[in-house]
């Protein structure tokens, strides 16, 4: 065993924290020969209320500290890992920690996602490094793959279930027939789905993470305010019975694409074949298929979230760094950008369409539904009559499309709500055809 100590500071002592805790204290002895050092857990700041986690009972009280200044005058951490969440006070404590010449492991999807270039750039001009693995796709081996083992190609697409969230809603809905707000409801009563899931649901935790995949794989700037995004609550079981009718499921995908120069990235519900790859990851699963030129598709698959894949994560990263610090490799990653690089509006992408719509049951309709589809050059695929409401005299009725534009999709939207004979636009689906 090397003398050398090298002390970690743990940064909250929520659910991965805790965990992150136990297997530091718990794996020491060989943690710290993989490290080829004495890994020790110095201190752990928390809020007051955490002390009464059960976690905090398990643990040497002298570990434990409310006092943020404290924690960083402490002159034996060498390692901060930040695992409080959110996007304040986080981005603080990572710039404190970086400016006073500590290593950064997080596993902050936001703060990575939102300010990654300006943490990497003072990691730089103070000599040490920040460490994101557990950011994306937790447990999953993904950001070292596109730091280095991948760079030597021209990625072309990433296509990624990655909230395991809105995975397991889907997957309950189209399997058993079930409504939006019941299976959320039982998300949250599994621990699945947060009290307030709004980030979840709506889409936003995987922008923040297609957002950092996009960068690294393209070498282009991409912010989540960047990338359109749209969530699953509009999403009926009817849909799924229909897709299902035409060999299709649906999934909550981050996409992007890059071509020519020019990168699009996009956050939404699409329908995929339901036998492929993607079609057929369940429950809280995630799954990464990234297209490159010279490895053609490449597949990863896991746990995304949870204490336990979340903490392998972190914990390789507090070992990544402590054998740098052991071995005295001072090299840090710095994302390299290319300018040039344009990002693709949402309205300007090309791809085929799902749409279902509530009319009234009477002869012309279809003629004045193709009529507004012509007008804006898109070609319709197919027009299937389903449930009929006799009492309220109406039909609905599902549309699929050629491949068509967005922009013209939104406007024939948009005259389609005008029209007298249409009752409602029920749902709108991108349809997404992948490469396998």
């Amino acid at each position: 065993m090397a003398e050398k100590n090298i002390g970690v500071g743990l940064l909250g002592l929520g659910v991965v924290a805790g965990q992150v805790a136990k297997v530091l204290i718990g794996k020491q002895a060989k943690l710290s020969t993989e490290a080829g050092a004495n890994l020790v857990l110095r201190k752990i700041k928390c809020l007051p209320q955490d002390l009464d986690r059960p976690v905090a009972k398990e643990l040497p009280k002298e570990l434990l500290t409310t006092d943020e200044e404290e924690f960083f005058n402490d002159k034996s951490i060498d390692i901060v890992v930040e695992a409080i969440g959110g996007e304040h006070p986080a981005f603080e404590y990572h710039k404190r920690a970086l400016s006073s010449g500590r290593h950064i492991v997080t596993s902050n999807k936001e703060v990575i996602a939102k300010h990654g270039i300006e943490l990497l750039t003072l990691a730089q001009k103070n000599n040490v490094s920040v460490n994101y693995e557990a950011s994306v796709g937790g447990g999953i081996p993904l950001i070292a793959p596109f730091k280095y083992d991948l760079v030597a190609n021209e990625l072309q697409g990433i296509y990624a279930i990655i909230n395991g969230t809105t995975n397991y809603i889907l997957t309950r809905m189209g399997r058993e027939g079930l409504d939006f707000a019941s299976v959320l409801k039982n998300a949250q009563e599994l621990g699945y789905a947060e009290a307030n899931p709004v980030n979840d649901i709506e889409g936003i935790d995987a922008t923040y993470k297609l957002a950092i995949l996009a960068t690294l794989g393209f070498k282009a700037r991409v912010r989540p305010e960047d990338i359109h995004h749209e969530g699953i609550s509009r999403i009926r079981s009817q849909d799924f019975k229909y897709a299902h009718e035409l060999g299709l499921t649906i999934k909550l995908l981050a996409i992007a694409k890059q071509n020519n120069g020019t990168v699009e990235t996009r956050v939404h519900p699409v329908l995929i074949p339901a036998d492929s790859f993607l079609g057929k990851v369940d429950g809280v699963y995630n799954a990464i298929l990234v297209q490159g030129d010279l490895v053609g598709n490449v597949i990863f698959f896991g746990q995304g979230a949870g204490a336990k894949p979340t903490s392998s994560a972190v914990v390789s990263d507090i070992v990544d760094v402590a054998r740098k610090m052991a071995s005295g490799n001072k090299s840090t990653y710095q994302w390299k950008l290319n300018p040039a690089i344009k990002l693709k509006p949402i309205a300007d992408i090309q791809t085929r369409y799902y749409i279902r719509l509530t009319v009234n049951d009477q002869p012309k309709v279809l003629s004045q539904i193709s009529q507004v589809f012509g007008d804006n050059g898109i070609s319709i695929s197919s027009v299937i009559q389903k449930e009929t409401d006799d009492t309220a005299r109406t039909t609905e009725i599902v549309i699929m499309t050629h491949s068509a534009r967005e922009k013209a999709m939104q406007q024939t939207l948009t005259e389609l709500s005008q029209l007298d004979v249409v009752g409602e636009i029920s749902n709108f689906i991108r349809v997404e055809d992948i490469k396998q």
